[in-house]
């Protein structure tokens, strides 16, 4: 379920609240919170309060758990500017232009999310379930099949790779197309929530060991695909993600 929040008529430009509005996509109540707390500007302060009037909306008219929750949407959009004018040299005058945004936040406890046609992402539950047997009914007997024997054939195709073992991106590194039968919780990692679980795995980022692997070049593609800006280096995902690897895997 969805919970929204506006702030309307904010007295700050749309650019600088966007600032904030990226560094909270995605992220959990807890740790959006945190940030905005301990971030020394004044988008940071109006979403804060935006933010905490979405939870108690949340908490106390939809009865939803609060740590359950992520920050799904973080929107900033254009007000009216206020036009103001100072006066200068010769009798002419400079413009002044005070702007002012809308700023709205959507929390949400679904974990998967509606995802918009087009996408060819599988969840990891869907593909453990297309992987399961079908069940037979009781005294349905399965119709027996000849197997003839066929004799060797050279120079034949050879067969493909299943779809655990991945392929090699240039920019990405190893990346899959389709959900592995083994999966790891990428939500483990510093900073990593729901959302941002979501758009990795629309990727094709499955497991610690891919986020271990990755380069310096790898690591700017990533913030740049998923607007960190940095995040990656600051929250140590690379670090956490090998010990994590390690952890469940062994050396």
């Amino acid at each position: 379920m969805d919970v929204t929040s506006t702030y309307k008529f904010a007295r700050i430009s749309a650019q600088k609240a966007r600032d904030v509005a990226r560094e909270i996509q995605g992220l959990p109540v807890s740790a959006a919170l945190d940030i905005l707390t301990f971030t020394p500007r004044k988008g940071a302060e109006l979403f804060g309060k935006t933010m905490k009037t979405a939870l108690a909306d949340a908490e106390n008219n939809f009865e939803l758990s609060v740590e359950g929750l992520y920050v799904k949407r973080a929107i900033v959009g254009e007000g009216p500017t206020f036009k103001r004018f100072k006066a200068r040299a010769r009798g002419s005058g400079a413009a002044i232009r005070k702007r002012t945004s809308h700023i709205t936040v959507v929390l949400s406890d679904d974990v998967e999310g509606e995802k918009p046609e087009g996408r060819k992402h599988v969840s990891p539950e869907r593909a453990a379930k297309a992987s399961k047997p079908a069940k037979k009914k009781a005294g349905a007997k399965a119709p027996e099949k000849k197997v003839e024997a066929k004799a060797p054939v050279e120079n034949a195709p050879k067969e493909k790779p299943a779809a655990d073992s991945g392929r090699v991106d240039a920019k990405l590194g190893m990346v899959y197309d389709s959900a592995p039968a083994e999966v790891d919780d990428l939500k483990e990692v510093n900073g990593v929530g729901p959302g941002i679980e979501e758009k990795l795995n629309e990727i094709g980022v499955y497991r610690f060991e891919q986020i271990a692997n990755w380069t310096k070049e790898q690591i700017a593609e990533f913030d740049e695909k998923l607007s960190f800006k940095g995040r990656i280096e600051r929250d140590e995902w690379i670090e956490k993600a090998k010990a994590l690897h390690q952890e469940k895997h062994g050396a």
